[in-house]
């Protein structure tokens, strides 16, 4: 055991831990007596203080990584906690499989997908990650082990999915893949001018498209307000049309290597260079509709090919606000957060608008719900970012919603108790020594 300095995925957070190998997903925990409380922690991929663990220590989870079974006549993967999912995807793939669900980066672990309840392109079909784990099993400080799924130990699974890693340690867990033909999807980019515009996309696209995403720009009011680009797409058939292979190396296929080298002294995102940006970011693509065959990198994964991007936010580092509003709120909330995004002059070309479906998320604490998400990057400016935060609460929480905990690093306990009302019975299964800032800050415990 050593003490090490962590840093938030946002890169504002810098707190320093004792960090605890786990050598074994057999052994028993040895938790330090001398630490307040315990964290899992993957691969610190959660934006703010939800996978830290100030004055106490964190359990390198990502240690555990080794695969334990997989059929690749059925599908099903067992793995230990620590598994990345870049890892299930090298193994899976070749032999015609996917992640049922994957987030917006391949470098999560297994137990930090399970812990967040992760969600990605095609929430509306398939929901989140957590729909597709069959079993799991969860180590408590007292040395008790559960094995939990929907039919076992159900109360402990659903506060394990999405439960923030506070309920135990994951040690190991069995899902379901989907089955695929190649590494490709069937895409389509549309440009979209309003939000009405957005929202039509959307409902006429959920049927026939498992997967839908759009960027939106978040820098301009007036006319300019709502417009964005809305991408969808399907896993490729066997047989390709070989003329929207993009161009490039054998199969339009490019290997990550792009690397931002080290952390300029101020942010690169300003006013003036997101609504140049934004700009020509819109206007990229000639036609109204483009069609071509991605490969899932690019698709799934579009800031990979940047290693370290967080640092492009500079020292100060940068914060994300994601939230959910329901179907019937969705439109005038979501032109409200916008309006008063753009009015600030601060935001992000990282901008992010998608509709969440109907499946039913089987976590106490589990973000996604039927409605429209919004996700943002936001350089961190102090008590002017803060001040605006505060004004992008109220409409969120006159709207009915809430915020991710897993992007999140400075939601108040008012607006977390109001977005997830199972709190209370969640609390009564975190672990006596497990603890997180976040679960400090919301709980308002010091």
């Amino acid at each position: 055991m050593n003490t090490q300095t962590v840093l938030s995925w946002g890169r504002v957070l810098r707190e320093a831990h004792q960090m605890v190998g786990l050598s074994s997903r057999h052994q028993p925990l040895s938790l330090p007596v001398q630490a307040q409380s315990v964290l899992p922690y993957g691969n610190g991929r959660s934006y703010g203080d939800s996978n830290l663990n100030p004055g106490g220590a964190l359990l390198l989870a990502g240690q555990l990584d080794r695969f334990i079974d997989f059929n690749p006549a059925t599908g099903l993967l067992r793995c230990e906690a620590g598994v990345l999912l870049s890892t299930i995807i090298q193994l899976v793939l070749p032999q015609g499989w996917f992640l049922p669900v994957t987030p917006g980066t391949q470098f999560v672990t297994v137990g930090g997908a399970i812990a967040n309840d992760v969600h990605g392109k095609n929430h509306h079909v398939a929901g989140s990650f957590g729909n597709h784990v069959l079993q799991l099993e969860l180590l408590r400080s007292d040395g008790t082990r559960r094995v939990c799924s929907p039919q076992q130990h159900t109360d402990w699974f659903a506060a394990t999915i999405g439960g923030l890693g506070l309920t135990g340690l994951i040690t190991w867990a069995e899902i379901q893949l989907k089955r695929v033909a190649n590494p490709f999807l069937d895409t389509e980019s549309v440009r979209f001018h309003s939000l009405e515009e957005f929202f039509e996309l959307s409902a006429a696209s959920e049927r026939d498209f498992e997967y839908t995403v759009s960027w939106i720009d978040c820098a301009f009011t007036g006319k300019r307000l709502g417009r964005g680009l809305f991408n969808r797409g399907n896993h490729a058939p066997a047989v390709l049309d070989t003329r929207l292979l993009p161009p490039g190396l054998p199969n339009g296929v490019a290997e990550p290597s792009l690397r931002v080298p080290l952390t300029p002294p101020i942010s690169l995102i300003n006013a003036l260079s997101l609504k140049s940006f934004n700009t020509l970011y819109f206007n990229k693509q000639r036609e109204d509709v483009v069609r071509g065959l991605q490969h899932y990198r690019p698709f799934f994964y579009p800031l990979d090919a940047l290693r370290e991007w967080n640092r492009i936010y500079g020292p100060k580092g940068f914060y994300q606000y994601q939230c959910v509003v329901p179907p019937e709120r969705a439109l005038p909330a979501t032109r409200q957060l916008l309006e008063t995004i753009a009015a600030s002059g601060m935001g992000s070309f990282l901008a992010v608008l998608k509709q969440f479906g109907e499946p039913a998320s089987r976590g106490m604490l589990s973000f996604p719900e039927p409605g429209t998400t919004l996700a943002l990057d936001f350089p961190n400016q102090g008590a002017r970012l803060f001040k605006l935060f505060e004004q992008l609460d109220r409409i969120v929480l006159d709207a009915g919603g809430r915020l991710y905990p897993a992007k999140d690093g400075r939601m108040g306990a008012a607006i977390f108790k109001a977005g997830y009302p199972r709190w209370s019975e969640f609390k009564s299964y975190v672990d006596p020594r497990f603890s997180s800032g976040m679960w400090r800050r919301v709980m308002e415990q010091s």
